[in-house]
C-alpha cells in the first residue's frame, strides 16, 4: 500500500478531479480487479487527483461487501503517493455505511463519499443520524446529493446543519440545479462544493467548486482536467470552447445509461470498460450509435 501525501491548505484529499471509477467485470461477471487496478494507475499517470470507487459508476448496489472491500483495497494498492482514494459508502442502512467507512479507514483511504439513507424517503433526523454514524469512523466525509436516485434531497439547509455538526466537509452536488450552489455557499461558507454532474462543470466551477467527482475523465482525462482547471479559475475564454466540444459526451453522465456510455468510451480508447452486471442492460443499438459517434469524433480530433 502506498502512503498519501499530507493534505495542504491548498488541496485537501477531496479537492481536484476525482474520478468516480467504473468497475470492469470478467466474462463471468466477477470483478476484474487486475484491469481495475490498471485503470486506477493509468488515471494517476494522466494527471487526475484521485478516484472514488464504489459509487454509482462502480455499480456498488450489485456488489457484495467482500467485493466492495476488494475494490477499495485494489484502488489503494494502485494509488501513487498523494493520490486520493475516496470510496463511496452508500448503503441501505447507516450501520452498513459506517462499516464501509471503517474499512476504508483501515485500508488507508483519505476520505469517504456518503449518500444519504436510501432505503426510504428519510426525514431530517434520520439524515443527521446517518451522517453522524459515517463520520464516527474517523475519516472526512463528503456528502453525495443525488435526489434523483435516492429520493432524499440534501437541501442547502440540511447540508449547512450537517456541516455545522462536523459530519461533512464537502458535498458532491448532483441535483443539476446550479442555483443552489450559491445558497450552499451562503449558508455554509466553509463547506466545499464539488461538481457532481459532468455536464455542469463550467457553471459549478464558476460558482466556486473545490473539486469534481467525475465520470468522463475515465475516457478523456487530460481534456477534462484542463476543462476543470479553466472552470474553477473562471477562465471562460479558455474553458468554453473545450466545454462545447466535450458536452456531447459529458451530458451522458446525467442520463440513465451513464455507466454503459462511459464504459463504451473506455473500450473505444483501449481501456477496459466492458459490460455491466444485471439489471443494467447493454445499450440499445440506437443509443450506442449516438454515444459511439460522439466519442469517436473526439478521439479522431485528438482529444485525450
Amino acid at each position: 500500500m502506498t502512503t498519501a501525501a499530507t493534505p495542504t491548505a491548498d488541496r485537501q484529499p477531496w479537492h481536484g478531479v476525482l474520478v468516480a471509477v467504473g468497475l470492469p467485470f470478467t466474462d463471468a461477471l466477477e470483478p476484474d480487479l487486475a484491469a481495475f487496478g490498471e485503470n486506477v494507475a493509468w488515471l494517476a499517470e494522466q494527471g487526475v487527483n484521485g478516484v472514488a470507487p464504489n459509487g454509482s459508476l462502480g455499480e456498488y448496489q450489485t456488489l457484495s461487501w467482500e467485493e466492495r472491500d476488494a475494490v477499495v483495497r485494489t484502488a489503494v494498492e494502485n494509488a501513487p503517493e498523494g493520490f486520493t482514494v475516496m470510496p463511496g459508502v452508500g448503503a441501505y442502512g447507516g450501520l452498513e455505511s459506517k462499516r464501509h467507512a471503517q474499512v476504508a479507514k483501515d485500508l488507508g483511504c483519505q476520505a469517504v463519499m456518503a449518500l444519504p439513507p436510501n432505503a426510504y424517503r428519510a426525514d431530517e433526523r434520520a439524515i443527521l443520524e446517518h451522517f453522524e454514524l459515517v463520520a464516527s469512523a474517523g475519516l472526512p466525509v463528503t456528502a453525495y446529493n443525488n435526489p434523483i436516485d435516492t429520493k432524499v434531497d440534501l437541501r442547502p439547509q440540511i447540508l449547512a446543519k450537517l456541516h455545522a455538526e462536523g459530519f461533512i466537509v464537502g458535498v458532491k452536488e448532483f441535483s443539476g440545479d446550479v442555483r443552489r450552489c450559491y445558497e450552499i455557499s451562503e449558508l455554509a461558507p466553509d463547506l466545499d462544493l464539488m461538481i457532481g454532474t459532468d455536464d455542469t462543470v463550467l457553471e459549478v466551477g464558476i460558482a466556486g467548486a473545490k473539486g469534481w467527482v467525475a465520470g468522463y475523465p475515465q475516457v478523456f482525462p487530460k481534456a477534462c482536467v484542463e476543462l476543470y482547471e479553466a472552470s474553477v479559475a473562471r477562465d471562460v475564454e479558455r474553458a468554453l470552447p473545450l466545454y462545447r466540444a466535450l458536452h456531447p459526451v459529458l451530458r451522458w453522465d446525467s442520463k440513465t445509461e451513464f455507466i454503459q456510455a462511459i464504459k463504451l468510451g473506455q473500450d473505444l480508447i483501449g481501456r477496459r470498460g466492458g459490460s455491466c452486471r444485471p439489471p443494467r442492460q447493454p445499450l440499445d443499438a440506437a443509443t450506442e450509435a449516438v454515444v459511439r459517434e460522439a466519442t469517436q469524433r473526439l478521439i479522431d480530433a485528438g482529444v485525450e
